[in-house]
């Protein structure tokens, strides 16, 4: 009897585990998706926003492809309860899918904090599909919109909500913008390069409630004058979608909200069960501690991961590297590893007028965090946030550049060079292996 497989998410981490079942397998097993929605990537949407892209670009696998996989598709249903004794999952509809080994991989959602008026009607979340087209309807030439809060998905559609020729002001609570991506000297150049570009900024700002008044939306604050809005755009983080498992049995951290509890294959507390992407508490690379990293590349290698176990494999996850890259009104921002860290040893170096800025972070020769900002059009800016990626993520010993790199934190790539960085990288493949799927529908990365 064929093994079955159950995916349960068709997000980027769903998908590249089916993708490197079959690569595995070339069709051997039995595969069902069960995915509240047709698969489609978030990372696109703020290029739909934008209007860059159709929305029949969003998708990542039509039926035709899934079919060609041979998947057995239960789209628009969502999970409601596993039973992992009697390997079985319960749908929000009764129905009842068996499985030999499943992967979790339902993702998150969009968080809104407990402020009155926040769920009122005119406000609006960027998370999914359905949320991008409300926001795409709602932002046209010359209206007010507000985003409450200044991290990486404000930022990611900042550009986007600029094209459509709104005029935005950004609200965060925190002292800074982009708390969780950059230091304070990063932020600081962040907003004056944004300010001079059209953006309002207000930081330090708490909203403490949201009311409609003759069809404008007026955020009341704690200090300060109210701000009037005609879309306000909610974007104050996410929530893991995995309450459905609290009577599982599945170890979980913060009641679930802290992910699932994985091993180094992904495994859960339950060996058949595995957990990938933005609901697994996986290892990171750095570190070695167990963090939910809710970024697209973890999730992509999560899923290559898990589908190679399942399907036989004996896979073992070196970690993710927790990494942020955006760019805003042709400014890029970066932000590797513990980039934060009060333990590091940090070697800093700011250009003002020219909005660049850099940060190293050491734990003896190795580089275990870094952060860069400057214009796009620069082309160091744009090689060296490739640069700085490879050598936090290869961990080589730059001790004989320390010195160097402590009196210019601009000049890394000698260092990168000599150190052989790139013959490092390029055997690193999440797998071990390059991609061996000619065969099909769409590419996979190894």
């Amino acid at each position: 009897m064929p093994t079955r497989h159950l995916i349960i998410g068709g997000g980027t981490a769903g998908l590249n585990a089916i993708r490197t079942i079959r690569e595995e397998d070339r069709g051997a097993s039995e595969i069902t998706l069960v995915s509240a929605e047709r698969p489609y990537s978030r990372m696109v949407l703020p290029y739909y926003l934008g209007q860059s892209i159709a929305e029949s670009h969003v998708f990542t696998a039509t039926p035709a492809s899934l079919a060609a996989w041979k998947v057995k598709t239960l789209i628009g249903r969502r999970a409601a309860a596993l039973d992992p004794e009697a390997n079985a999952l319960t749908l929000d509809d009764g129905t009842r899918v068996e499985y030999d080994d499943c992967l979790i991989a339902t993702g998150s959602r969009a968080a809104r904090p407990p402020i009155p008026g926040a769920d009122g009607p005119g406000l609006h979340s960027f998370w999914t599909l359905e949320e991008a087209r409300a926001v795409i309807a709602a932002v046209t030439p010359g209206r007010r919109v507000v985003m409450v809060g200044a991290g990486f998905i404000s930022f990611t559609i900042l550009n986007a909500i600029l094209s459509r020729g709104a005029r935005l002001t950004i609200v965060e609570v925190a002292p800074r913008i982009l708390p969780r991506m950059v230091d304070a000297g990063c932020a600081e150049l962040v907003a004056g390069w944004l300010t001079r570009h059209g953006v309002a900024i207000r930081t330090g700002v708490t909203v403490t409630r949201i009311e409609e008044r003759r069809g404008t939306r007026i955020l009341h604050v704690k200090k300060g004058e109210a701000l009037p809005a005609d879309v306000v755009i909610m974007a104050t983080g996410i929530r893991t979608n995995l309450e459905w498992l609290r009577d599982s049995g599945i170890d979980m951290a913060e009641g679930g909200q802290g992910g699932i509890l994985v091993d180094d294959h992904l495994r859960s507390s339950i060996r058949n069960v595995y957990a990938a992407g933005d609901v697994a508490r996986g290892r990171n690379l750095i570190t070695g501690a167990p963090e939910v990293h809710a970024i697209e590349p973890t999730a992509q290698e999560h899923g290559r991961v898990v589908g190679a176990n399942m399907a036989g494999r004996d896979v073992a996850y070196r970690g993710s590297l927790l990494m942020n890259i955006v760019e805003v009104c042709h400014l890029d921002i970066a932000s590797f590893g513990q980039w934060d860290d009060a333990a590091a040893e940090v070697y800093t170096a700011v250009r003002p007028d020219r909005s660049q800025y850099r940060k190293l972070l050491f734990h003896g020769g190795r580089l275990t965090g870094a952060m860069i900002c400057g214009p796009a059009k620069d082309i160091w800016t744009t090689n060296d946030v490739g640069i700085l990626k490879g050598l936090v993520q290869s961990g080589v010993d730059l001790s004989a550049w320390k010195s160097h790199l402590e009196r210019n934190p601009f000049d890394i790539k000698p260092a990168f060079m000599a150190t052989h960085n790139p013959g490092r990288l390029l055997p690193q493949t999440v797998l071990g292996r390059p991609s061996s799927s000619p065969d099909l529908p769409q590419s996979v990365n190894a």
